[in-house]
């Protein structure tokens, strides 16, 4: 009996699968131009703004890549996009309707800014429902999703999270800060008030210092990460859960190192293309951090194929017995 290796059906009932997004017709890349004007026409407006704030205020100038990101995970799915049997669902219809009649009144009635964007990302989703159904949707909710990164949070609320981040930054600074023989650190609020051997230094732990650029960066990174590595799911959710506390860890270390620096070195290393320096080589020991932890949970089980041995070949032979006469 011979081995026969089965090709597996295509998803287009018979059709040629296709690989490369330029083996789309071009009536498709029609329709995609049209949607994208229609689109951009409809949320020109929260589009130019949040492009605006990524070029502007640097707590946010990581949206850039978060698009790039989104294009990465599509073209991830390109064969199963290309090649899907797609069915039109009106239900997405109907969310595409509601979220063109929400827009307007946002900004009449309700007057929640922070509503506007977030729309313009769940009407994106919307539209993908309608064109492909559920099936498209499968593959193309992370990457609309993941542009939820790129919306910089309205002032209030980027406020109410960075003030206890510097407070708490502050604190543990100070901590570490007296263990230091002949140093004190006295912590009011964000402010550091530090004597060493009769010299004051103040050290004021500003909204720069805050670590909510590296938090939504590193969670927009840790998402991306947590997808790509094949890993068991429950490791994923791990991973993608500790980007929260090893940001805020990166940041403590961050105001504690510049504490040390201000007073065993110069107030001037702690400002201007210093203290951008410090703060950008928070990124790259959060990725260690990062990477230890997803080495620990990857030597913590081992599987169990690895751990038996390879099984020898064994041959079994019959011995047939003759009936006595």
């Amino acid at each position: 009996m011979t081995d026969q290796t089965i090709p597996p059906a295509d998803n287009n009932s018979g059709d040629r699968v296709l690989s490369q997004w330029n083996q789309l017709g071009v009536h498709k890349y029609i329709k995609i131009g049209i949607i994208v004007i229609l689109f951009y026409w409809l949320y020109y407006r929260e589009i130019n703004q949040i492009v605006g704030q990524w070029i502007n205020n640097p707590s946010w100038s990581h949206g850039f890549i978060i698009p790039l990101f989104s294009i990465y995970f599509l073209n991830q799915e390109k064969k199963n996009i290309l090649n899907l049997e797609s069915k039109p669902n009106y239900l997405g219809l109907l969310f595409v309707i509601c979220g063109i009649i929400f827009y307007p009144l946002n900004m009449v009635q309700i007057r929640f800014g922070y509503l506007s964007p977030l729309s313009m990302i769940a009407t994106l989703g919307a539209v993908a429902l309608f064109l492909g159904g559920w099936k498209l949707v499968r593959y193309t909710w992370l990457p609309i999703g993941f542009l939820f990164f790129a919306i910089p949070l309205p002032d209030r609320y980027y406020r109410m999270i960075t003030i206890p981040l510097r407070i708490r930054a502050s604190s543990v600074a100070g901590d570490v800060l007296n263990l230091v023989s002949g140093l004190e650190a006295k912590v009011r609020g964000v402010i550091i008030d530090i004597d060493y051997k009769g010299q004051e230094h103040v050290l004021n732990v500003a909204e720069a210092c805050s670590g909510m650029r590296l938090l939504m960066a590193f969670m927009a990174l840790g998402v991306a990460m947590a997808y790509l590595h094949k890993r068991p799911f429950w490791q994923r959710l791990v991973l993608l859960a500790s980007t929260i506390p090893i940001a805020i860890l990166c940041n403590i270390i961050r105001v504690t190192v510049t504490g040390f620096i201000s007073v065993f070195i110069g107030r001037q290393y702690i400002e201007g293309i210093y203290h951008d320096m410090l703060g950008m080589l928070m990124l790259p020991l959060a990725f260690i951090f990062y990477g230890v932890l997803a080495w620990f949970m990857s030597n913590l089980f081992i599987e169990e194929s690895k751990l038996q041995p390879a099984k020898e070949d064994i041959i079994v032979r019959k011995s047939v017995k003759k009936d006595s006469e």
